[in-house]
């Protein structure tokens, strides 16, 4: 019985580790422009939508139609990401948001968020990146006239 005890303890063997960590530059981003349809003119019998693309181009659908000579603002939403250099980053967008007429309770909604880079980005070697953000905007037919205004909408990124 003397002879089992003793063999178990020259069994057992250990080893050691270490441990570690890297700190890197966390991931922002700052919002640059805002996103504007600029003006645009709806038919009394037909809705329609813009689509404004991460460029800030406008194509009109339906009953809407889009003046040529007083455009208006019209800009894609955009945003400067900064972080660690050459890192992959994912967007998330938003999935709608409620524009409301200024003096008034008369709505639209924007959808169809697209981004450029899309549903990944990658930081340069110097760790920044712009993110252009386009969307649709549906336009009611006999929309009121009126300046629309939306709550602030979130863009994400994350490592």
């Amino acid at each position: 019985m003397v002879f089992g005890l003793a063999g178990s303890a020259f069994a057992q063997e250990s080893d050691v580790a270490t441990a570690s960590a890297t700190i890197v530059t966390p991931i922002s981003i700052l919002k640059t422009t805002d996103m504007n349809f600029g003006n645009v003119a709806v038919q009394s019998s037909a809705p329609g939508t813009v689509v404004l693309s991460t460029e800030g181009s406008r194509t009109p659908t339906g009953g809407v139609t889009l003046p040529t000579t007083a455009t208006g603002t019209v800009a894609a939403a955009s945003f400067t990401v900064n972080g660690q250099a050459n890192y992959t980053y994912s967007v998330t967008l938003p999935n709608s948001v409620t524009l409301t007429r200024a003096t008034g309770t008369e709505t639209m909604t924007v959808d169809t968020f697209t981004s450029n880079p899309s549903s990944t980005g990658t930081l340069s070697v110097d760790g920044t990146q712009t993110l252009n953000v386009g969307a649709t905007l549906n336009v009611a037919a006999a929309q009121v006239a009126g300046s629309y205004v939306s709550d602030d909408f979130t863009v994400t990124v994350n490592y």
